[in-house]
């Protein structure tokens, strides 16, 4: 029987999972190598032989995706596989049109190949792009489950920024928990949150072993979806977060509007903040790829702690890093916060930006008047800590989802932008989860 050499492209994440549900142990393939893009420094790492099985008793090599090109001829390459998420439509079709260039066939792995089945209720929270509204969708989601008296238990996609054999399943269930697995500035974005609210919280790389054991302390599994990746787990419930901030995206950025249309529930987020006639876009959008899908609308209302403290003041404002870059949005919850509060001015940080910092602003020339929180590293949160200690403002606004300072030393005081999920009219989310998302 003839083995199809395959290279898988990804971020760290979604290539893994399809690598552990399909190609591992599968006869008919041999997975020659992962390529790596969005995160940095994944490339020239090992997916580990404990990871990928019998047939790679040495692992698989991660390339840099730049590497594609010599790497289907230096492997005969019969595959190559696409696995990675948040990115235009065009985008996929010039990687899909580079690959048959170079004489590999391009795949695109569909959810039933890679969906796990679990023996616990799913409700799967995913979005149409980054910085959507999704976390603060699945809080509010996790709050309702639990107030019905439901034990629940979030995963969260993946995010191996450490030691890849070391993060096989990893459980969150303290602050301390995040502490010992020296986790980045997006794992505890994602994480911290949840655990604030009572709520242990499951990643890591193998998401079977990662269900099975979330499955033994809970009867609802809440699945986190990251990057507006598609669900790893079959949802008995799928809600897709819609942003009125980008309008037409929901139609153009894969695997975004897979979601969409996959979706028992569409939440319209940030209608407190969108023009109307933006939402009546995505609305319509929903309508014409889903109809059978609940539409809710909601707002995302913001809250600061002393909002006094900011009237008058050269801010600086720092906010999701992911939200910014590969999710293109031009400003976040500090910008809007700090500009409703009255501050005198946002200093652009980017003259005053070191490191990989600098290199961010180089490569999403879209950002100007804010910092993007970006920490995939020690030596990354070192030069953020540098940049934002560098910038002459007289405040911080932390727009991100957890207290920088817990992680680095300010040299200027500082107060955080927390924002929320509030539904517009009469609250239908918790009847909905609870009922299978039927009307």
């Amino acid at each position: 029987m003839k083995v199809d050499q395959v290279i898988i492209m990804g971020a760290a994440g979604r290539d893994f999972h399809n690598f552990n549900t399909y190609f591992r142990n599968n006869p008919a393939y041999k997975v020659v190598g992962f390529t790596a893009t969005q995160i940095p420094d994944i490339e020239g790492r090992v997916y580990p032989a404990c990871l990928a099985g019998e047939g790679y008793p040495e692992g698989i090599p991660i390339y840099a995706e730049e590497e594609l090109p010599r790497l289907i001829k230096e492997y005969r390459a019969d595959q190559v596989v696409f696995a990675y998420s948040d990115v235009s439509h065009e985008y996929v079709m010039h990687q899909a049109s580079l690959v048959t260039a170079c004489g590999a066939d391009f795949r695109l792995m569909g959810p039933a190949r890679t969906m796990l089945k679990s023996r616990r209720r799913v409700v799967a929270v995913t979005a149409v792009r980054t910085g959507a509204g999704k976390s603060q969708t699945t809080r509010y989601i996790a709050r309702l489950l639990t107030e019905a008296g439901k034990k629940v238990a979030i995963v969260r996609h993946p995010m191996p920024y450490g030691k890849l054999d070391e993060q096989v399943v990893q459980r969150f269930a303290s602050l301390q928990d995040l502490d010992r697995h020296r986790c980045t500035i997006e794992e505890r974005e994602e994480y911290e949150p949840h655990i604030e609210n009572g709520i242990v919280v499951y990643a890591g790389i193998d998401y079977e072993a990662i269900l099975h054991q979330a499955e033994e302390e809970a009867d609802t599994i809440l699945w986190d979806g990251g990057n507006n990746d598609i669900p790893f787990y079959r949802p008995d419930v799928h809600i897709v977060v819609v942003d009125p901030h980008r309008p037409g995206h929901e139609t153009t950025y894969y695997p975004g509007e897979t979601n969409l249309r996959m979706a028992h529930i569409a939440i319209i987020n940030k209608v407190d903040s969108a023009d109307p006639v933006e939402v009546e876009h995505v609305r319509a959008s929903i309508q014409k790829l889903n109809p059978g899908a609940t539409i809710i609308m909601a707002n995302s209302p913001i809250t600061v702690d002393r909002p006094e403290e900011v009237r008058g003041k050269q801010v600086l404002v720092i906010e999701d890093g992911p939200t910014l870059t590969h999710g293109e949005m031009r400003y976040g919850a500090g910008v809007i916060a700090a500009e409703k509060l009255g501050a005198r001015e946002l200093v652009d940080p980017r003259p005053y930006a070191i490191g990989s910092i600098r290199d961010t602003f180089t490569r999403y020339p879209h950002l100007s008047r804010l910092l993007p929180a970006m920490g995939y590293g020690e030596e990354q949160i070192r030069e953020l800590e540098e940049t934002i200690n560098r910038v002459p403002a007289e405040l911080v606004v932390i727009g991100t989802p957890i207290d920088l300072r817990r992680v680095m030393s300010l040299n200027k005081p500082a107060v955080r932008v927390r924002y929320g999920l509030e539904e517009i009219g009469t609250p239908q989310l918790g009847r909905l989860v609870l009922a299978g998302g039927q009307a």
